[in-house]
């Protein structure tokens, strides 16, 4: 029996109605729910069970949401005693993780991701800073790129490093648009401009992560009782004073989630099961290694077939 890695899903993968069904079937699930609306002082469960999508998606509203949903489906999962070796989140994500690891507790992390959700939107003016796509197209290649476009004065980096051929670049306008053009010139197979509402994972969130140091001191963190993998580093972390440095790091340095996933591979994972809305990671996962089992677990359906299929395994 290999290990298993509970992987938490990152902004953009949002919808409105998630975890509803799940919350209707279970009272740990809608007490989640309620929970994050007790603690923000305001009902965050009716814009995600009803919309409209455009709020939700807006940073502020989406990173609570997110985070919400994903712990619901942890909770009503956690009833069947399956239990992780590692956990890791995509950008954002990683807060679920934490969560899962008991490094955060649900309540702190559901504040802390609403302000930083407020200090993401509040960084980059709208319409300055945005992301791109980058399809086909090694990493060190499009460095270079990144690099020439940065040093003419227009800044840009590799932002989430998803999985080999995918990376997404961000930073100001300028600097993804002519990266985008310089990327398809020296081979990419697509650029894909992406619709978010600032350049995450950039240089240019620096002064989120300034403000956002005193955020991570007025909640508690701990050691995690389950090791985390890290987004800044691609590796294990344990320490609650890691940890708080690593997720003020997070805010401007590029998610190395292709390397996660292989390190987790290295560690003897090699069953990954994605908690909460939709299949974006287990799709990654299996780009960076076909051979890998997935589950993406959201609703009471596949949270059944993920426990039968691993329940067989063990007789």
């Amino acid at each position: 029996m290999g290990k298993i890695a509970f992987l938490f899903p990152g902004q953009g993968s949002q919808t409105v109605g998630m975890g509803m069904a799940l919350a209707a079937a279970d009272q740990s699930v809608s007490e989640t729910f309620k929970k994050a609306d007790e603690v923000l002082g305001e009902s965050l469960s009716s814009l995600i069970f009803e919309g409209p999508q455009e709020k939700l998606t807006q940073t502020s509203n989406a990173q609570p949401a997110l985070l919400t949903a994903s712990i619901a489906v942890l909770r009503y999962f956690s009833q069947f005693g399956i239990k992780p070796d590692y956990t890791a989140g995509h950008s954002l994500g990683e807060y679920s993780a934490l969560v899962a690891s008991k490094a955060i507790s649900f309540e702190d992390a559901v504040l802390a991701v609403r302000k930083r959700g407020e200090l993401m939107e509040e960084a980059v003016p709208n319409g300055e800073g945005t992301m791109a796509a980058v399809l086909g197209m090694d990493r060190e290649k499009l460095m270079d790129v990144t690099e020439t476009v940065s040093s003419e004065g227009f800044p840009v980096q590799l932002a989430n490093l998803n999985c080999p051929g995918q990376i997404v670049i961000s930073g100001t306008t300028k600097g993804v648009e002519e990266a985008s053009v310089k990327a398809r010139e020296a081979g990419a197979k697509r650029v894909l401009p992406l619709n978010v509402s600032g350049p995450f994972h950039s240089s240019l969130m620096k002064p989120a992560a300034e403000k956002f140091g005193p955020v991570l001191d007025s909640i508690s963190v701990n050691d995690a009782e389950v090791p985390v993998i890290g987004n800044v580093t691609a590796d294990t972390m344990s320490d609650a004073a890691e940890i708080k440095k690593r997720l003020i790091e997070q805010l401007y340095s590029p998610v190395l989630w292709e390397d996660s996933v292989a390190k987790m591979i290295e560690l003897g994972v090699d069953t990954f099961i994605e908690v909460g809305p939709g299949k974006v990671l287990s799709g990654l996962v299996k780009k960076v290694d076909r051979s890998a089992r997935t589950f993406a677990i959201y609703d009471v359906e596949t949270c059944a077939a993920a426990v039968a299929a691993l329940k067989e395994e063990k007789e």
